[in-house]
């Protein structure tokens, strides 16, 4: 991608996300979004077709900053790993804008890409672990059932008053995508694992973070 374009781009990206924490979506217009970015309407339109296209993208690009990941599943342990901490950790610090798109009258477009994202990576840990629960149903199967409680958890998570903290919503979450009795761990990761410990991590991976794009 050319640079002009890709600083653009996370221009945009970061002033949604600065503007989101300000105020609800529905009060951010594309003028506001361009104002923000420094950029005029007619720049806005040749990168994104709407804001929730804009949105996914952002989202994205903080997940990845964040480090976040599922590696495969390889054999028992008691807790969930680093990876589940540090994705966990990025959505509490967004929490109002997740609250919002993964809702009842949220964001088809920033729900449909998270649960893809989500997806794949369930697929692949499943397709390198050779979980023995899973024998006998199809991997995308599994990984839609998968998601659907991952996205279902994460949810009710954030709807709640008050919101527990990231510890208590990674065991939720880990417990129950591996089913009673399960206990697995995700590649070399430590068997606990604190979600300060997951902003650490991801602190040392991206740099400290900045006022304009989260963790």
């Amino acid at each position: 991608m050319d640079v002009r374009i890709a600083r653009t781009r996370a221009s945009l990206q970061d002033a949604l996300l600065q503007l989101a924490r300000e105020r609800s979506l529905d009060e951010i217009t594309v003028a506001d979004i361009a104002d923000r970015a420094g950029v005029n309407r007619s720049s806005f339109y040749q990168h994104y077709s709407d804001k929730d296209v804009l949105l996914a993208d952002a989202l994205d690009a903080a997940v990845e900053e964040a480090g976040a990941g599922l590696p495969a599943l390889t054999g028992p342990v008691p807790g969930p790993p680093k990876d589940l901490f540090v994705y966990l950790d990025h959505i509490e610090q967004n929490a109002a804008l997740y609250s919002r798109v993964l809702g009842d009258h949220g964001s088809a477009i920033v729900t449909a890409r998270v649960r893809s994202r989500i997806e794949r990576l369930i697929t692949e840990a499943i397709n390198r672990s050779n979980v023995p629960g899973y024998e006998g149903i199809p991997i995308e199967i599994v990984a839609a059932g998968i998601t659907g409680s991952a996205l279902g958890v994460v949810n009710a998570w954030l709807q709640r008053d008050p919101r527990p903290s990231v510890d208590v919503a990674a065991d939720w979450l880990w417990r129950l995508l591996l089913g009673p009795g399960g206990a697995w761990t995700i590649g070399d990761a430590p068997t606990t694992f604190s979600s300060d410990a997951g902003r650490s991590a991801a602190t040392a991976a991206t740099g400290p973070q900045s006022p304009t794009r989260p963790l």
